[in-house]
């Protein structure tokens, strides 16, 4: 055993740069920042460290430390030359960076010194900071270009990082989600999300039962799930469902999820298809014994609650029946039958048909798209359901 111990030789230490702020809330340009201390090559990582309350910006924090954590912790997920430290928040009050950088010394015990990343529009206040001397000598201080790029003038050694200066701050993002400007794109996804999701900085909160960041979660399996033509034609047939649920006073949010993941197991093999299906209890029709495909519907549905945890009825209908309806299917089915048939990217798809949903009653529009997909497959000599034939049989006008 004491041998295995002499010859082991522990990872070396990583190389540590520590960006701090109140995040409130976090936006692209903290990120690009963090990542071109990342490029210089000298850093192997930077760690994220929210005030709690900061000495110079108190008054002129929005949100709570929790909802700002939770924001950084959402938009660093998958990159493993960024995380985030709670030190400061779990410290409480106001914290100076002196001790913070102290305590990430002592817990991480980093390789060199560790970088203190600031912009140059902080840059000539840094003197009136806590023990600064202390500070610069256990830090390698790097200036970012928040405002300019030409060389300052300062009492201490800094290096300069020549990042591209990103025209994006915390309070211009804050002032576009509550004067009602493009903000979207100006935080990460996950971040944005969490905005619509909680209603933040005077942004509406959501009117569904579907929250924007369970829908973009559910979007991007399906993207895993799926090849990239098969997606675009879910997408296709979301945005579809969400044009026509706001147009019949639906839940638009529930008819993009119903769209997204409607053929959530269109290429899976068939037999997942059918262990999937029969866990419905519903067993398996001739046609279905005879076209496996056809139970991708069905077991989408069943995979849609038992992995995803949709309970939505409506929605688990809507997805089950797509492919060859039923009697007395709901109005979300009937709007994701028909989006499926008749979406922009399908082949061979009459204009005027088209047309004719965009502008006929739900039940009006679901009838013909009934029958033009009854009759295409009989010039295609293809078997109809059962199910899908006694949808012609019970039109209503």
């Amino acid at each position: 055993m004491e041998e295995a111990y002499d010859s082991f030789h522990p990872r070396s230490p990583i190389r540590l740069a520590v960006l701090g702020g109140s995040f409130d809330p976090v936006h692209n340009g903290h990120l690009s920042l963090a990542d071109a201390v990342c490029r210089t090559g000298d850093y192997d990582r930077v760690i994220f460290i929210p005030t709690a309350q900061s000495p110079f910006k108190s008054a002129l924090q929005i949100e709570s430390s929790a909802s700002r954590l939770a924001m950084l912790a959402a938009s660093l997920a998958g990159d493993s030359s960024l995380t985030v430290d709670d030190c400061e928040i779990r410290r409480g009050g106001i914290s100076y960076t002196i001790d913070t950088v102290t305590t990430i010394i002592k817990r991480y015990k980093p390789s060199g010194k560790v970088g203190l990343i600031i912009g140059d529009d902080v840059l000539a206040g840094l003197p009136q900071w806590k023990h600064v001397a202390k500070l610069i000598a256990q830090t390698e201080l790097i200036v970012a270009n928040r405002t300019s790029e030409k060389k300052l003038d300062f009492p201490f050694p800094y290096r300069q990082l020549h990042n591209s200066i990103m025209n994006i701050s915390s309070s211009m993002v804050r002032d576009f989600i509550r004067t009602g400007k493009p903000w979207h794109y100006l935080v990460p996804p996950a971040v944005r999300d969490f905005i619509r999701d909680h209603g933040l900085y005077g942004c509406s909160a959501p009117h569904t039962s579907v929250l924007p960041s369970f829908l973009s979660f559910m979007e991007q399996t399906v993207y895993r799930y799926l090849s990239l033509p098969r997606f675009l034609h879910s997408r296709n047939v979301a945005l579809l469902c969400a044009d026509l649920c706001r147009h019949y006073d639906l839940d638009e949010n529930e008819g993009y999820l119903a769209g997204i993941t409607h053929d959530i197991c269109r290429e899976c093999t068939d037999d997942i298809l059918k262990r999937y299906a029969l866990n419905d209890g519903r067993g398996l029709s001739s046609l279905e014994e005879k076209k496996t495909v056809l139970l991708h519907a069905r077991a989408g549905a069943v995979l849609l609650h038992d992995c995803f945890g949709i309970t939505d009825a409506a929605l688990l209908e809507a997805v089950r029946v797509h492919t060859v309806g039923e009697p007395g299917m709901g109005p979300l089915a009937k709007i994701l039958y028909l989006a499926d048939k008749v979406e922009v990217s399908r082949q061979d798809v009459d204009p005027a048909l088209r047309a004719y949903v965009q502008n006929a009653t739900l039940d009006q529009a679901f009838n013909a798209v009934v029958t033009a997909s009854v009759s295409y497959l009989h010039s295609q000599k293809q078997d109809v359901s059962p199910e899908t034939l006694s949808l012609l049989e019970c039109k209503v006008p």
